[in-house]
Protein backbone atom coordinates (compact mmCIF):
# COMPACT_ATOMS: atom_id res chain seq x y z
CA UNK A 1 0.00 0.00 0.00
CA UNK A 2 1.36 3.32 -0.89
CA UNK A 3 2.01 5.96 1.72
CA UNK A 4 -0.04 9.20 1.03
CA UNK A 5 3.25 10.93 1.88
CA UNK A 6 5.34 9.47 -1.02
CA UNK A 7 7.12 11.65 -3.23
CA UNK A 8 6.62 11.41 -6.85
CA UNK A 9 9.92 9.09 -7.41
CA UNK A 10 8.70 7.02 -4.74
CA UNK A 11 5.32 6.57 -5.87
CA UNK A 12 6.68 5.41 -9.55
CA UNK A 13 8.78 3.11 -8.26
CA UNK A 14 6.11 0.98 -6.07
CA UNK A 15 4.11 1.57 -9.10
CA UNK A 16 7.05 -0.28 -11.45
CA UNK A 17 7.23 -2.76 -8.41
CA UNK A 18 3.38 -3.57 -9.09
CA UNK A 19 3.54 -4.09 -12.76
CA UNK A 20 7.12 -5.71 -13.10
CA UNK A 21 7.16 -8.39 -10.16
CA UNK A 22 3.04 -8.45 -9.38
CA UNK A 23 1.73 -8.50 -13.22
CA UNK A 24 -0.03 -5.27 -12.44
CA UNK A 25 -1.57 -3.30 -15.64
CA UNK A 26 0.20 -0.66 -15.22
CA UNK A 27 -3.03 1.94 -15.89
CA UNK A 28 -5.00 0.14 -13.36
CA UNK A 29 -1.72 0.47 -11.11
CA UNK A 30 -0.91 4.06 -11.62
CA UNK A 31 -4.34 4.54 -10.88
CA UNK A 32 -4.58 2.95 -8.11
CA UNK A 33 -1.52 4.90 -6.32
CA UNK A 34 -2.36 8.32 -7.81
CA UNK A 35 -6.11 8.22 -6.34
CA UNK A 36 -4.12 7.14 -2.28
CA UNK A 37 -1.63 9.54 -2.70
CA UNK A 38 -1.78 13.68 -1.51
CA UNK A 39 0.73 14.72 -4.51
CA UNK A 40 0.05 18.03 -6.34
CA UNK A 41 -1.17 18.10 -9.74
CA UNK A 42 2.40 18.51 -10.77
CA UNK A 43 4.13 15.79 -9.05
CA UNK A 44 1.19 13.49 -10.14
CA UNK A 45 2.10 14.36 -13.77
CA UNK A 46 5.69 13.54 -13.27
CA UNK A 47 4.71 9.89 -11.59
CA UNK A 48 2.86 9.15 -14.85
CA UNK A 49 5.51 10.45 -16.98
CA UNK A 50 8.20 8.40 -15.07
CA UNK A 51 6.22 5.48 -14.35
CA UNK A 52 4.63 5.54 -18.12
CA UNK A 53 8.42 6.66 -20.05
CA UNK A 54 10.40 3.84 -17.61
CA UNK A 55 7.94 1.28 -19.12
CA UNK A 56 7.97 2.50 -22.87
CA UNK A 57 11.90 2.78 -22.96
CA UNK A 58 12.51 -0.63 -20.51
CA UNK A 59 14.78 -2.66 -22.75
CA UNK A 60 16.46 0.43 -23.99
CA UNK A 61 17.13 1.01 -20.34
CA UNK A 62 18.12 -2.26 -19.62
CA UNK A 63 20.51 -2.54 -22.60
CA UNK A 64 22.25 0.49 -21.17
CA UNK A 65 22.53 -0.88 -17.16
CA UNK A 66 23.73 -4.15 -18.45
CA UNK A 67 26.98 -2.55 -19.43
CA UNK A 68 27.28 -0.79 -15.91
CA UNK A 69 26.03 -3.91 -13.60
CA UNK A 70 27.61 -7.18 -13.59
CA UNK A 71 25.09 -9.41 -12.51
CA UNK A 72 21.75 -8.23 -12.11
CA UNK A 73 20.20 -11.60 -10.28
CA UNK A 74 22.16 -9.90 -7.20
CA UNK A 75 20.32 -6.95 -6.97
CA UNK A 76 17.10 -6.83 -5.38
CA UNK A 77 14.77 -5.77 -8.06
CA UNK A 78 13.02 -2.75 -6.53
CA UNK A 79 16.70 -1.61 -6.74
CA UNK A 80 16.93 -2.36 -10.22
CA UNK A 81 13.83 -0.41 -10.96
CA UNK A 82 14.99 2.41 -8.77
CA UNK A 83 18.24 2.71 -11.25
CA UNK A 84 16.33 2.04 -14.34
CA UNK A 85 13.61 5.32 -13.05
CA UNK A 86 16.91 7.21 -12.53
CA UNK A 87 18.49 6.34 -15.72
CA UNK A 88 15.28 7.47 -17.97
CA UNK A 89 15.30 10.75 -16.01
CA UNK A 90 19.03 11.54 -16.96
CA UNK A 91 18.53 9.92 -20.71
CA UNK A 92 14.40 11.44 -21.54
CA UNK A 93 13.98 14.18 -19.37
CA UNK A 94 15.64 17.36 -19.80
CA UNK A 95 13.74 18.99 -17.46
CA UNK A 96 15.08 17.37 -14.10
CA UNK A 97 19.06 18.50 -13.47
CA UNK A 98 21.21 14.61 -13.03
CA UNK A 99 22.18 15.82 -9.73
CA UNK A 100 18.44 15.68 -8.43
CA UNK A 101 18.00 12.74 -10.03
CA UNK A 102 21.11 11.12 -8.71
CA UNK A 103 20.13 13.03 -5.02
CA UNK A 104 16.58 11.38 -5.02
CA UNK A 105 17.50 8.10 -6.15
CA UNK A 106 20.03 7.84 -3.32
CA UNK A 107 17.38 8.77 -0.80
CA UNK A 108 15.11 6.35 -1.96
CA UNK A 109 17.82 3.58 -1.60
CA UNK A 110 18.54 4.09 1.66
CA UNK A 111 15.58 1.50 2.52
CA UNK A 112 18.27 -1.15 2.23
CA UNK A 113 21.25 -1.18 3.76
CA UNK A 114 24.36 0.13 2.02
CA UNK A 115 22.15 0.43 -0.99
CA UNK A 116 22.41 4.31 -1.27
CA UNK A 117 26.20 4.06 -1.22
CA UNK A 118 26.20 1.35 -4.52
CA UNK A 119 23.16 3.42 -5.79
CA UNK A 120 25.48 6.51 -5.62
CA UNK A 121 28.01 4.97 -7.35
CA UNK A 122 26.45 3.63 -10.12
CA UNK A 123 24.56 6.61 -11.08
CA UNK A 124 28.12 8.96 -10.98
CA UNK A 125 29.92 6.28 -13.27
CA UNK A 126 26.74 6.34 -15.76
CA UNK A 127 26.77 10.08 -15.57
CA UNK A 128 30.71 10.00 -15.99
CA UNK A 129 30.56 8.07 -19.22
CA UNK A 130 29.11 7.97 -22.70
CA UNK A 131 26.80 5.87 -22.81
CA UNK A 132 26.63 3.16 -25.58
CA UNK A 133 25.53 3.75 -29.06
CA UNK A 134 22.38 0.91 -29.63
CA UNK A 135 23.31 1.70 -33.40
CA UNK A 136 26.54 -0.63 -33.09
CA UNK A 137 24.14 -3.65 -32.37
CA UNK A 138 25.51 -5.94 -35.41
CA UNK A 139 22.03 -8.15 -35.59
CA UNK A 140 18.88 -6.05 -36.99
CA UNK A 141 15.80 -7.00 -35.13
CA UNK A 142 18.15 -6.70 -32.31
CA UNK A 143 19.29 -3.68 -32.85
CA UNK A 144 15.42 -2.60 -33.49
CA UNK A 145 14.19 -3.98 -30.43
CA UNK A 146 16.99 -2.15 -28.04
CA UNK A 147 16.71 1.50 -30.08
CA UNK A 148 12.73 1.28 -30.08
CA UNK A 149 12.44 -1.07 -26.91
CA UNK A 150 10.25 -3.79 -28.26
CA UNK A 151 10.91 -7.88 -28.11
CA UNK A 152 12.63 -8.81 -30.52
CA UNK A 153 9.64 -11.59 -31.80
CA UNK A 154 7.59 -8.45 -32.14
CA UNK A 155 10.04 -6.61 -34.19
CA UNK A 156 10.94 -10.19 -36.37
CA UNK A 157 6.83 -9.83 -36.78
CA UNK A 158 5.88 -6.71 -38.09
CA UNK A 159 8.77 -6.57 -40.17
CA UNK A 160 7.51 -9.69 -41.29
CA UNK A 161 3.88 -8.47 -42.12
CA UNK A 162 4.90 -4.32 -43.08
CA UNK A 163 8.33 -4.41 -44.51
CA UNK A 164 11.09 -2.93 -43.02
CA UNK A 165 10.28 0.47 -43.80
CA UNK A 166 6.84 0.92 -42.78
CA UNK A 167 7.44 -1.39 -39.75
CA UNK A 168 10.55 1.30 -38.37
CA UNK A 169 7.91 3.78 -38.75
CA UNK A 170 5.15 1.98 -36.69
CA UNK A 171 8.50 1.29 -34.09
CA UNK A 172 9.22 4.68 -33.75
CA UNK A 173 5.75 6.36 -33.51
CA UNK A 174 4.99 3.91 -30.24
CA UNK A 175 7.39 6.45 -28.58
CA UNK A 176 5.02 9.04 -29.05
CA UNK A 177 2.58 9.42 -26.01
CA UNK A 178 -1.09 9.00 -27.24
CA UNK A 179 -3.07 12.00 -27.91
CA UNK A 180 -6.67 12.87 -25.40
CA UNK A 181 -9.25 11.94 -27.79
CA UNK A 182 -13.12 12.35 -27.43
CA UNK A 183 -15.95 11.59 -29.22
CA UNK A 184 -18.90 13.97 -29.44
CA UNK A 185 -22.14 12.45 -28.59
CA UNK A 186 -24.16 15.67 -30.23
CA UNK A 187 -22.97 16.80 -33.58
CA UNK A 188 -24.94 20.00 -32.90
CA UNK A 189 -22.03 21.16 -30.53
CA UNK A 190 -19.25 19.93 -32.10
CA UNK A 191 -17.77 23.65 -32.95
CA UNK A 192 -18.79 24.77 -29.56
CA UNK A 193 -16.70 22.23 -27.99
CA UNK A 194 -14.01 22.40 -30.33
CA UNK A 195 -13.52 25.88 -30.11
CA UNK A 196 -14.24 25.96 -25.65
CA UNK A 197 -11.63 22.67 -25.42
CA UNK A 198 -8.91 24.32 -27.54
CA UNK A 199 -8.77 20.88 -29.48
CA UNK A 200 -8.64 19.92 -33.03
CA UNK A 201 -11.25 17.74 -35.22
CA UNK A 202 -10.16 14.04 -35.85
CA UNK A 203 -8.07 13.27 -39.14
CA UNK A 204 -10.80 10.02 -39.37
CA UNK A 205 -13.19 10.28 -37.06
CA UNK A 206 -15.93 12.89 -37.59
CA UNK A 207 -17.41 12.83 -34.27
CA UNK A 208 -13.75 13.66 -32.90
CA UNK A 209 -12.02 16.01 -31.29
CA UNK A 210 -8.01 15.72 -29.90
CA UNK A 211 -5.69 17.53 -28.37
CA UNK A 212 -1.87 16.29 -27.58
CA UNK A 213 -3.14 15.86 -24.22
CA UNK A 214 -5.83 16.79 -21.67
CA UNK A 215 -7.75 15.43 -19.06
CA UNK A 216 -11.34 15.29 -21.25
CA UNK A 217 -13.14 13.53 -17.71
CA UNK A 218 -12.58 16.57 -15.62
CA UNK A 219 -15.04 18.68 -17.40
CA UNK A 220 -18.11 19.45 -17.57
CA UNK A 221 -19.12 18.38 -20.88
CA UNK A 222 -18.04 14.99 -19.82
CA UNK A 223 -20.31 14.90 -17.03
CA UNK A 224 -23.35 16.26 -18.87
CA UNK A 225 -22.70 13.38 -21.21
CA UNK A 226 -21.91 15.79 -24.30
CA UNK A 227 -18.76 13.99 -24.88
CA UNK A 228 -17.04 10.23 -23.64
CA UNK A 229 -13.86 9.21 -24.07
CA UNK A 230 -12.60 7.08 -27.09
CA UNK A 231 -9.99 6.37 -29.23
CA UNK A 232 -10.71 7.70 -32.79
CA UNK A 233 -10.26 4.54 -34.50
CA UNK A 234 -12.68 2.76 -32.24
CA UNK A 235 -15.04 5.66 -33.18
CA UNK A 236 -15.17 4.23 -36.76
CA UNK A 237 -17.16 0.96 -35.69
CA UNK A 238 -20.49 1.77 -34.85
CA UNK A 239 -20.88 3.80 -37.82
CA UNK A 240 -19.82 0.21 -40.37
CA UNK A 241 -23.51 -1.21 -38.48
CA UNK A 242 -25.35 1.45 -40.52
CA UNK A 243 -27.85 1.64 -37.65
CA UNK A 244 -31.46 2.61 -38.40
CA UNK A 245 -32.97 3.10 -35.44
CA UNK A 246 -35.46 -0.01 -34.57
CA UNK A 247 -32.38 -2.58 -34.57
CA UNK A 248 -32.11 -5.70 -31.93
CA UNK A 249 -28.01 -5.09 -31.45
CA UNK A 250 -25.39 -7.55 -29.97
CA UNK A 251 -22.47 -6.19 -28.41
CA UNK A 252 -20.94 -9.78 -27.50
CA UNK A 253 -17.70 -8.89 -25.98
CA UNK A 254 -19.20 -4.95 -24.96
CA UNK A 255 -16.92 -3.75 -22.12
CA UNK A 256 -16.12 -0.54 -20.98
CA UNK A 257 -19.04 0.01 -23.10
CA UNK A 258 -17.75 3.18 -25.49
CA UNK A 259 -18.85 0.93 -28.66
CA UNK A 260 -21.81 0.14 -27.04
CA UNK A 261 -23.00 3.34 -26.28
CA UNK A 262 -22.13 4.89 -29.96
CA UNK A 263 -23.97 2.16 -31.29
CA UNK A 264 -27.22 3.17 -28.80
CA UNK A 265 -26.81 6.83 -29.70
CA UNK A 266 -28.11 5.55 -33.23
CA UNK A 267 -31.10 3.68 -31.97
CA UNK A 268 -35.04 4.93 -31.06
CA UNK A 269 -36.56 1.90 -30.87
CA UNK A 270 -33.79 -0.99 -30.83
CA UNK A 271 -31.78 -2.25 -28.29
CA UNK A 272 -28.32 -2.95 -27.59
CA UNK A 273 -27.75 -5.73 -25.68
CA UNK A 274 -23.86 -5.69 -23.93
CA UNK A 275 -22.51 -8.52 -22.99
CA UNK A 276 -19.44 -9.16 -20.32
CA UNK A 277 -17.96 -11.88 -18.05
CA UNK A 278 -17.50 -9.68 -15.65
CA UNK A 279 -19.79 -7.90 -13.15
CA UNK A 280 -17.88 -4.78 -12.59
CA UNK A 281 -17.18 -4.25 -16.58
CA UNK A 282 -21.27 -4.71 -16.49
CA UNK A 283 -21.09 -1.99 -14.23
CA UNK A 284 -18.92 0.11 -16.33
CA UNK A 285 -21.17 -0.47 -19.43
CA UNK A 286 -24.25 0.43 -17.02
CA UNK A 287 -22.37 3.83 -15.78
CA UNK A 288 -21.54 4.79 -19.30
CA UNK A 289 -24.73 4.13 -20.82
CA UNK A 290 -26.25 6.21 -17.81
CA UNK A 291 -23.79 9.13 -17.89
CA UNK A 292 -24.99 9.44 -21.32
CA UNK A 293 -28.44 9.15 -21.07
CA UNK A 294 -28.60 5.57 -23.03
CA UNK A 295 -30.06 3.58 -20.47
CA UNK A 296 -33.43 2.94 -21.88
CA UNK A 297 -31.51 1.53 -24.80
CA UNK A 298 -28.66 -0.45 -23.27
CA UNK A 299 -29.23 -4.16 -21.67
CA UNK A 300 -26.21 -6.00 -20.17
CA UNK A 301 -26.14 -9.46 -19.83
CA UNK A 302 -23.39 -11.52 -17.80
CA UNK A 303 -22.52 -14.67 -20.48
CA UNK A 304 -19.70 -15.69 -22.17
CA UNK A 305 -19.71 -14.62 -26.00
CA UNK A 306 -18.82 -18.61 -26.84
CA UNK A 307 -22.68 -19.33 -25.30
CA UNK A 308 -24.61 -16.64 -27.66
CA UNK A 309 -25.68 -19.40 -29.67
CA UNK A 310 -27.48 -21.75 -27.39
CA UNK A 311 -28.89 -18.73 -24.64
CA UNK A 312 -30.43 -17.05 -28.01
CA UNK A 313 -31.10 -19.02 -30.70
CA UNK A 314 -31.24 -18.47 -34.17
CA UNK A 315 -32.64 -15.61 -35.78
CA UNK A 316 -32.51 -12.95 -33.01
CA UNK A 317 -30.43 -10.04 -34.17
CA UNK A 318 -30.29 -7.70 -36.47
CA UNK A 319 -26.61 -6.36 -36.18
CA UNK A 320 -23.68 -7.79 -34.15
CA UNK A 321 -20.71 -6.10 -33.38
CA UNK A 322 -17.86 -9.09 -31.90
CA UNK A 323 -14.42 -6.42 -30.36
CA UNK A 324 -12.90 -9.62 -30.29
CA UNK A 325 -10.30 -10.54 -27.67
CA UNK A 326 -7.38 -10.07 -29.00
CA UNK A 327 -3.25 -9.67 -28.36
CA UNK A 328 -3.49 -5.83 -27.67
CA UNK A 329 -0.63 -4.76 -29.71
CA UNK A 330 -2.40 -1.84 -31.40
CA UNK A 331 -2.32 -0.13 -27.68
CA UNK A 332 1.21 -0.12 -27.20
CA UNK A 333 1.30 3.62 -27.12
CA UNK A 334 -1.36 3.64 -24.58
CA UNK A 335 -0.50 0.79 -22.51
CA UNK A 336 2.94 0.11 -23.07
CA UNK A 337 3.91 -3.03 -20.66
CA UNK A 338 1.47 -4.71 -23.60
CA UNK A 339 4.89 -5.87 -25.61
CA UNK A 340 6.24 -7.50 -22.44
CA UNK A 341 3.22 -9.45 -21.71
CA UNK A 342 2.86 -11.74 -24.96
CA UNK A 343 4.31 -14.24 -26.95
CA UNK A 344 3.86 -15.39 -30.51
CA UNK A 345 2.72 -18.32 -29.85
CA UNK A 346 -0.50 -15.66 -28.14
CA UNK A 347 -1.61 -15.23 -32.10
CA UNK A 348 -2.53 -18.87 -32.63
CA UNK A 349 -4.63 -19.35 -29.54
CA UNK A 350 -6.03 -15.93 -29.78
CA UNK A 351 -7.57 -16.85 -33.07
CA UNK A 352 -9.06 -19.64 -32.44
CA UNK A 353 -10.77 -18.01 -29.48
CA UNK A 354 -11.72 -15.42 -31.87
CA UNK A 355 -12.53 -18.13 -34.23
CA UNK A 356 -15.40 -19.68 -31.96
CA UNK A 357 -16.72 -16.57 -30.75
CA UNK A 358 -17.47 -15.56 -34.41
CA UNK A 359 -18.63 -19.50 -34.87
CA UNK A 360 -21.14 -18.82 -31.86
CA UNK A 361 -23.07 -15.16 -32.53
CA UNK A 362 -23.20 -15.81 -35.60
CA UNK A 363 -26.15 -18.20 -35.13
CA UNK A 364 -27.93 -15.99 -33.32
CA UNK A 365 -27.90 -13.13 -36.48
CA UNK A 366 -31.09 -13.05 -39.05
CA UNK A 367 -30.81 -13.65 -42.68
CA UNK A 368 -29.80 -9.85 -44.30
CA UNK A 369 -28.40 -8.72 -40.87
CA UNK A 370 -24.61 -7.69 -40.81
CA UNK A 371 -21.85 -8.22 -38.38
CA UNK A 372 -18.83 -6.20 -37.80
CA UNK A 373 -15.64 -8.01 -36.00
CA UNK A 374 -12.48 -5.63 -34.87
CA UNK A 375 -9.84 -6.03 -32.78
CA UNK A 376 -7.33 -3.55 -31.28
CA UNK A 377 -4.26 -5.42 -32.73
CA UNK A 378 -2.32 -4.75 -36.44
CA UNK A 379 -1.31 -8.19 -37.06
CA UNK A 380 -3.05 -10.06 -40.03
CA UNK A 381 -3.41 -13.54 -38.15
CA UNK A 382 -5.99 -11.48 -35.40
CA UNK A 383 -7.56 -9.58 -38.42
CA UNK A 384 -7.79 -10.56 -42.45
CA UNK A 385 -6.74 -14.53 -41.34
CA UNK A 386 -9.74 -14.62 -39.19
CA UNK A 387 -12.15 -13.21 -41.46
CA UNK A 388 -10.64 -15.44 -44.77
CA UNK A 389 -11.17 -19.06 -42.17
CA UNK A 390 -14.60 -17.55 -40.90
CA UNK A 391 -16.08 -17.25 -44.65
CA UNK A 392 -14.28 -20.34 -45.43
CA UNK A 393 -16.02 -22.60 -43.06
CA UNK A 394 -19.56 -20.65 -42.99
CA UNK A 395 -20.63 -20.15 -46.88
CA UNK A 396 -24.07 -18.55 -46.15
CA UNK A 397 -21.74 -15.54 -44.98
CA UNK A 398 -20.14 -12.86 -47.44
CA UNK A 399 -17.78 -9.95 -46.97
CA UNK A 400 -19.14 -6.52 -46.88
CA UNK A 401 -16.17 -3.82 -48.88
CA UNK A 402 -16.03 -0.79 -46.21
CA UNK A 403 -14.96 2.33 -47.14
CA UNK A 404 -13.02 5.28 -45.75
CA UNK A 405 -12.31 8.90 -46.74
CA UNK A 406 -8.74 8.54 -46.23
CA UNK A 407 -8.05 5.76 -48.45
CA UNK A 408 -4.63 4.52 -46.90
CA UNK A 409 -6.87 2.86 -44.48
CA UNK A 410 -8.82 0.29 -46.73
CA UNK A 411 -6.97 -3.13 -46.53
CA UNK A 412 -8.75 -6.06 -48.33
CA UNK A 413 -12.14 -5.04 -47.84
CA UNK A 414 -11.58 -4.21 -44.33
CA UNK A 415 -10.36 -0.67 -42.58
CA UNK A 416 -6.76 -0.85 -40.80
CA UNK A 417 -5.29 1.53 -39.04
CA UNK A 418 -1.89 1.45 -37.51
CA UNK A 419 -0.15 3.80 -35.07
CA UNK A 420 1.88 5.34 -37.23
CA UNK A 421 -0.57 6.61 -39.87
CA UNK A 422 -2.26 8.93 -37.43
CA UNK A 423 -1.31 8.10 -34.04
CA UNK A 424 -4.12 6.75 -32.90
CA UNK A 425 -4.21 3.16 -31.58
CA UNK A 426 -3.89 0.39 -34.07
CA UNK A 427 -7.14 -1.16 -34.65
CA UNK A 428 -9.02 -3.24 -37.39
CA UNK A 429 -12.57 -3.57 -38.73
CA UNK A 430 -14.25 -6.01 -41.01
CA UNK A 431 -17.26 -6.76 -41.91
CA UNK A 432 -19.95 -10.22 -43.19
CA UNK A 433 -23.46 -10.48 -44.44
CA UNK A 434 -25.49 -13.64 -43.46
CA UNK A 435 -27.05 -14.15 -47.43
CA UNK A 436 -28.74 -17.08 -46.45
Amino acid sequence: MVSKKESARSLALSVLVEVFDKGAYSNIALQQALSQAELSDKDKGLVTELVYGSLSRKITLEWYLAHFIEDREKLDSWVYYLLMLSLYQMCYLDKIPNHAVVNEAVELAKRGKGTDKFVNALLRKILATDLPNPDTIKRKNKRYSVLYSLPVWLVTRLIEEYGEERAEAIFASLLVRNKASVRVTDSSYFENLQVSLDAKPSAISPVGLVKDHGHFAGTDYFQQGLLTIQDESSQLVAPTLDLQGDEQVLDACAAPGGKTCHMASYLTSGQVTALDLYDHKLRLIEENAQRLGLTDRVRTQKLDAMQVAETFGPDRFDKILVDAPCSGIGLIRRKPDIRYNKETQDFASLQAVQLQILDSVCQSLKKGGIMTYSTCTIIAKENQEVLRAFLETHPNFEQVPLHHSQKELMVDGCLLITPEQFLTDGFFIGQVKRIS
